[in-house]
């Protein structure tokens, strides 16, 4: 009998993963908000993995309250998610893996690119995600993770902020707002090298984020929460002293509506 995973967050991606694991032939015990995660640990003390897939508003809480000996066992998926975050945490080593599939309500995953993993249960997440037949590969280094990391959050953050002065979806973006399209990834990238203490290959990241544009060309720019990542980038940019004129400007213009 294999040792099961705990999958924390039962929502449309962390179902997916559920699925996958419970394909694979490990129990999966899922908790939810109501469920103490303390009293979970000691009736499953040695998991094979952890699965974080609460939303990424909840991602420092859940990673507060884990249990001690759960904590550098760890799988994370969360959008906007950089070494940082875990750091914070005092989470060591986590496995992470930069979803591109979407799981909406109703529908079927629906995959962008293959989803990059890092870490020391990357295979087993492969081989989960293989029997939904969703593609994924293994990433070797710390620095892979940062890149495919950064090129995640430049996707989203590009896409939801430029949406909501344009709407449309991606290809429409590239095609007809060229020019907005790289005002806003410029900014984006700004706040992504203050948060990775790095100076980020920003024409390689740009030719990944036409690489995902291509994978989904119709794919809507401006998600239910592109206003939220917008002030949320501002406040990092407020934080770090940045500029960041187009991400000002587009705020400013959604204030006066």
């Amino acid at each position: 009998m294999k040792n099961p995973i705990i999958v924390v967050g039962l929502g449309e991606l962390g179902s997916v993963f559920a699925r996958g694991f419970l394909k694979l032939g490990y129990p999966v015990q899922g908790i939810h908000r109501a469920m103490s995660m303390s009293l979970v640990a000691q009736e499953i003390p040695h998991p094979t993995a952890i699965l974080v897939s609460v939303g990424e508003a909840d991602l420092q809480s859940t990673l507060a309250t884990l249990p001690k000996s759960w904590k550098n066992n760890l799988i994370l998926l969360q959008n906007e998610l950089l070494p940082r975050d875990w750091k914070a945490a005092n989470v060591q080593d986590p496995t992470v893996i930069s979803v591109w599939f979407e799981k909406k309500k109703g529908m079927d995953s629906k995959v962008v690119i293959p989803s990059p993993i890092f870490g020391k249960h990357a295979a087993l997440v492969q081989e989960a995600l293989a029997t939904l037949e969703l593609p994924s590969f293994i990433l070797n280094t710390e620095g892979e993770l940062i890149y495919e990391l950064v090129r995640k959050n430049l996707y989203i953050l590009t896409t939801n902020i430029a949406g909501l002065e344009v709407g449309g979806n991606v290809e429409q973006l590239a095609q007809h707002h060229p020019d907005l399209m790289q005002a806003v990834a410029s900014d984006v990238l700004d706040t992504q090298d203050w948060l990775t203490q790095s100076s980020n290959d920003r024409k390689r990241l740009m030719k990944g984020l036409v690489e995902a544009f291509n994978g989904d060309p119709q794919h809507g720019c401006m998600g239910r929460t592109a206003p939220v990542r917008l002030a949320r980038a501002i406040a990092i940019a407020d934080q770090a002293k940045l500029n960041v004129p187009k991400l000002r400007e587009i705020a400013n213009a959604n204030l006066s509506h």
